[in-house]
């Protein structure tokens, strides 16, 4: 039984959706979720067997007691928790008498709250694998763990087969010029994306490059207050929001640059899909990142905040074709790696090991 409690959708939730299409040949899945959440809607559409329940909160007791009920009627033999309240509500129902062993996804590269509670509920007895999305958050994490036996890295992966080249849709409906210069992201507009880092080196390159026109692809909490630093930094006319899209397959490849700023990050596979299109990559060195684009090669690497760098690399990129070339091959090489079928394999690998 996968546990999935966020009513959005984002990353975490699309590794979900991949594992549970992937594997749906191989083993017997249910899915428990929030009632009204995303993935309640990606189960009912795809014909998969999910059961939802109402989340009140992080420390949601009914949540946790739903866990123990279903795993007896459906005599589960494995939980696998995808976020940190399906965590905390799996260890709960732990404590209630539910003997069901755990896996448990960990995807944020920051350390263990140092509170009892949080140390106590990751070295559980309970917990038997902890899978780390790259292996900097193996190394994050591990400091705090026990027994680090328990820690594996299985890298987050892409459906490489469903985007397309350049078709042209973003820029038509922008209204952007096929010759025109385009850089954006793709990331949720919360605060570990960095985007104020994005609009100031937006800033540094219009400098020097005016005629650049930079697009953000996606929404969340924090767009007013973006949105807000943008007006103020007099980039309301270079800088378009489009809000959440559902066909990033379709227009990522409309990118010159990809420019993605987080100052924390799992393992990016946002970056994933921009090496799946063609679309060159400048990031910073937060999280896993580093695991993926490998300056100089699969694309260029910059310190956490530091805008002028991250501008003169995307200036780089739309000015130097031959550089342009050599990181396309690279990235196009190093993304098949990070399929969503290599991602699956290995969670099931780990799966078993736990039955045996």
């Amino acid at each position: 039984m996968h546990i999935s409690t966020p009513l959005s959708w984002r990353g975490g939730e699309q590794q979900l959706a991949y594992l549970l299409l992937e594997l749906q040949d191989e083993i017997n899945q249910v899915v428990l979720c929030s009632k009204g959440s995303a993935m309640e809607q990606f189960c009912q559409k795809n014909g998969i067997d999910y059961e939802s329940q109402p989340k009140r909160g992080g420390f949601d007791l009914a949540f946790a007691f739903k866990i123990k009920k279903l795993c007896k009627k459906l005599e589960i033999d494995l939980c696998h928790m995808h976020d940190a309240h399906a965590h905390t509500f799996a260890v709960l129902a732990a404590i209630f008498g539910n003997k069901t062993p755990l896996v448990l996804s960990r995807r944020v590269d920051f350390p263990i709250k140092q509170k009892w509670t949080s140390k106590f509920k990751y070295n559980h007895p309970s917990i038997k694998k902890i899978l780390c999305v790259s292996e900097m958050i193996k190394q994050i994490t591990a400091s705090d763990i026990q027994d680090k036996s328990k820690l594996h890295t299985v890298y987050s992966g892409i459906d490489l087969t469903k985007f397309s080249t350049r078709s042209g849709k973003l820029r038509k409906e922008l209204g952007i010029s096929k010759s025109t210069l385009l850089v954006g992201n793709t990331s949720a507009l919360a605060d570990h994306k960095d985007y104020f880092t994005f609009l100031d080196s937006c800033r540094t390159v219009l400098e020097k490059k005016p005629e650049v026109q930079f697009v953000v692809i996606g929404d969340g909490p924090m767009r007013a207050e973006i949105q807000d630093y943008a007006a103020k930094q007099q980039l309301t006319e270079k800088v378009i929001f489009t809000g959440y899209r559902t066909d990033i397959t379709e227009i990522l490849a409309d990118l010159d640059v990809f420019l993605i700023t987080s100052k924390t990050e799992g393992l990016g596979t946002s970056i994933l899909d921009a090496f799946a299109c063609g679309v060159p990559v400048v990031a910073t060195r937060a999280g896993g990142i580093p695991e993926l684009v490998e300056d100089q090669k699969s694309g260029l690497l910059c310190e956490v905040k530091d805008s002028d760098c991250l501008a003169k690399s995307t200036l780089s990129l739309l000015e130097d074709q031959a550089l342009v070339d050599k990181i396309r091959a690279e990235a196009k090489e190093k993304v098949k790696k990070f399929s969503k079928a290599e991602t699956a394999k290995k969670t099931l690998k780990h799966y078993r090991e736990v039955w045996s």
